[in-house]
C-alpha cells in the first residue's frame, strides 16, 4: 500500500504543469541539504576544538552535554516555523476500503525524512563517537547515541502535533506560545536553566547508561499522541486544506504554502519577466566576491569579527538589501489593482517574508564555500543569516511602507535613481548599525565569540515572532496605504 501512495505521488509530481521549475528548485536544494551535511559533519568531527576554542578553561564534556538539551529546544522552535506537515492528498482515498491506520502510517513515516532529522545526527555524533566511546566505553556511548536519535524523533513529532493542534484551536497555540514563554523568562532570570537540566540527565547516562531508555520512550509516547490526534481529526484537516489551498500553477513546490505560495510564485514571475528586478538579482550575486576582498587570515587569527561583520551581512542578505529597498514599486503598476481585489495584507507580508528567506538562503549557502578558508567564517556567516531573515527583512519592509515612488520595471538597474528616496537612503543605517548595536557591546564585555552568538540569538528571535512583526507591518502599511497609491500613480 505504501508503494502505492508513492507511486501515486510520483505520477502527481511528473504530471504536474511546472515541474521543470520544481526539478530545478529540488537539485538546488540538494546541493544546499548536501552542503549544510558536510558543514554539520565537520564541526561534529571539530567539536572539541571549537569548544576549546570559544571556551578556553572549560570542561569539554561538561559544555558539551549542557548543550544538548539547549539545541534541541532551539531546533523545536525552528521547527514550528520552518517545518512543513507532510502532505498527502488523502481525501480521495478516504471513501475506499483502506485503513485509516495505513495513511497515518504514510504520514508518521515520511515526516521522518526531513532535514531537520539529518543535520542533528551528523552534528551530534561525530563528537559521541570519538569522545564518549573513547572516555567511557562502547555502551554509554550507544546509550548517548540512543538518546540523542529519541530527541530527534521525539522533536520530529511533537512539532508535528503541536502545529497540527495550533491550524483549529487558536487556545492551544496561545497557551502553547505561553509555556514557551514562560520557560524562556524562568531561563533568563536564572530560575531554570535547561543547560544543567542537560548536564545532569546526560552525565548521567555516561555512568548509568540505562538511563537513556527514557528518551525512546518519550518519542514513541509522543509518536503515539500524534498518531491518536490524526486518527480523530484526518477527515476534517483535509477538509480544512482542501478550502484552503490553492495552487500556484507555474511553481508547484510552493502549494504546501498554500495563499502565501500564490502570491510569491507571482512575486518570482515578475523578477524573471522584468528588466529592473533581473538586473537587481544579478547585481547582488557579484557580492558574492566580498569576501576575496574582507576575509583575511590576520583578522581572522586576531577575532576581528568586527571588521568582518558587515561584508558577511551584505553577501549573505544583498537580495534583503537591494531587492527590499524597492517594496511596495515592483507592484507600483499594478497596485491599486491589489488594493481593490481581495488580497489578505498579513499573507502578502508572509509571502515578501518567505521570499527573502529563501534568497538569504541561497546566498548563505553559496557563500559557505568561504568556510573552506576557515570555520569561524562559517560561524559568523549563520549567525548572520538568522539576524538578515529575523531582522533585516522587518526593517526593510517597515521602511517600505514609506516608499512611495513608482518602478519603471522595464529599464535596468545600473545607474538608475528611479525609486531612490530618502526613505530608501535612510533605511541603510539601522541596516548597516543595527548588528554592531548587538555584536560590540557583548564582545567588549565578554569575547567576540558571546557578540556573535548575540546576534544569531537576536536573529532567532525576530525569527520566532514572526508572527507579531507580520501584524505591526500590516497595521502600518494600512495606515499608508493610500499614500503609496497616490505616489505610485505620479509616474
Amino acid at each position: 500500500m505504501y508503494a502505492t501512495f508513492l507511486a501515486h505521488q510520483w505520477m502527481s509530481f511528473w504530471r504536474s504543469k511546472g515541474k521543470g521549475g520544481t526539478i530545478a528548485t529540488q537539485l538546488i536544494m540538494g546541493f544546499i541539504i548536501l552542503y549544510l551535511a558536510l558543514v554539520s559533519i565537520f564541526i561534529g568531527y571539530n567539536m572539541e576544538h571549537i569548544i576549546e576554542e570559544m571556551l578556553p578553561g572549560k570542561d569539554v564534556m561538561l559544555v558539551f552535554n549542557g548543550m544538548i538539551l539547549y539545541y534541541f529546544t532551539i531546533e523545536f522552535l525552528m521547527r514550528l516555523q520552518l517545518q512543513e506537515l507532510p502532505t498527502l492528498a488523502v481525501q480521495p482515498y478516504l471513501h475506499l476500503n483502506i485503513p485509516k491506520s495505513k495513511l497515518i502510517s504514510f504520514l508518521n513515516i515520511t515526516a521522518l525524512f526531513s532535514v531537520f532529522n539529518l543535520l542533528p545526527l551528523l552534528l551530534l555524533f561525530p563528537f559521541s563517537i570519538l569522545k564518549i566511546n573513547n572516555d567511557f566505553g562502547a555502551f554509554p556511548c550507544i546509550m548517548y547515541l540512543l538518546a540523542i536519535t529519541s530527541l530527534v524523533v521525539f522533536n520530529n513529532y511533537a512539532a508535528l502535533y503541536f502545529k497540527r493542534l495550533t491550524i483549529g484551536n487558536l487556545k492551544a497555540g496561545i497557551l502553547g506560545a505561553t509555556f514557551l514563554v514562560a520557560v524562556g523568562l524562568l531561563e533568563y532570570f536564572k530560575v531554570f536553566s535547561i543547560a544543567s537540566l542537560s548536564n545532569l540527565v546526560f552525565q548521567t547516562i555516561t555512568t548509568t547508561p540505562i538511563a537513556a531508555l527514557i528518551f525512546p520512550v518519550a518519542a514513541l509516547v509522543m509518536l503515539t499522541i500524534n498518531t491518536r490526534f490524526l486518527k480523530g481529526n484526518l477527515y476534517l484537516e483535509e477538509l480544512q486544506s482542501a478550502k484552503q489551498k490553492k495552487s500556484s500553477t507555474d511553481y508547484p513546490f510552493l502549494d504546501r504554502f498554500g495563499e502565501t505560495g500564490v502570491y510569491l510564485a507571482l512575486e518570482i514571475k515578475l523578477i524573471l519577466r522584468n528588466k529592473r528586478s533581473r538586473s537587481t538579482l544579478t547585481k547582488g550575486l557579484l557580492f558574492i566576491f566580498y569576501g576575496l576582498l574582507f576575509y583575511k587570515q590576520d583578522k581572522l587569527a586576531a577575532d576581528k569579527f568586527w571588521t568582518l561583520l558587515f561584508p558577511a551581512a551584505f553577501m549573505t542578505g544583498n537580495m534583503i538589501m537591494l531587492y527590499g529597498q524597492f517594496m511596495f514599486g515592483w507592484q507600483s503598476a499594478e497596485f491599486d489593482g491589489l488594493l481593490t481585489s481581495k488580497l489578505n495584507i498579513k499573507t502578502f507580508f508572509r509571502a515578501k517574508f518567505l521570499l527573502f528567506t529563501i534568497g538569504s538562503t541561497v546566498l548563505t549557502a553559496l557563500v559557505s564555500l568561504y568556510g573552506l578558508i576557515s570555520w569561524k567564517i562559517l560561524i559568523l556567516q549563520f549567525a548572520i543569516y538568522f539576524y538578515n531573515i529575523g531582522i533585516t527583512s522587518v526593517i526593510t519592509l517597515y521602511f517600505a511602507t514609506r516608499n512611495y515612488k513608482a518602478l519603471d520595471l522595464s529599464k535596468g538597474s545600473s545607474m538608475n535613481w528611479q525609486g531612490i528616496t530618502a526613505s530608501t537612503m535612510l533605511q541603510t543605517i539601522p541596516l548597516m548599525l543595527s548588528p554592531y548595536l548587538i555584536y560590540l557591546p557583548v564582545s567588549l564585555l565578554s569575547n567576540p565569540y558571546w557578540g556573535i552568538a548575540a546576534v544569531a540569538i537576536t536573529g532567532l528571535a525576530g525569527l520566532l515572532t514572526r508572527n507579531f512583526w507580520t501584524n505591526f507591518l500590516t497595521t502600518e502599511f494600512q495606515k499608508r496605504k493610500y499614500l503609496i497609491a497616490e505616489g505610485f500613480r505620479q509616474k
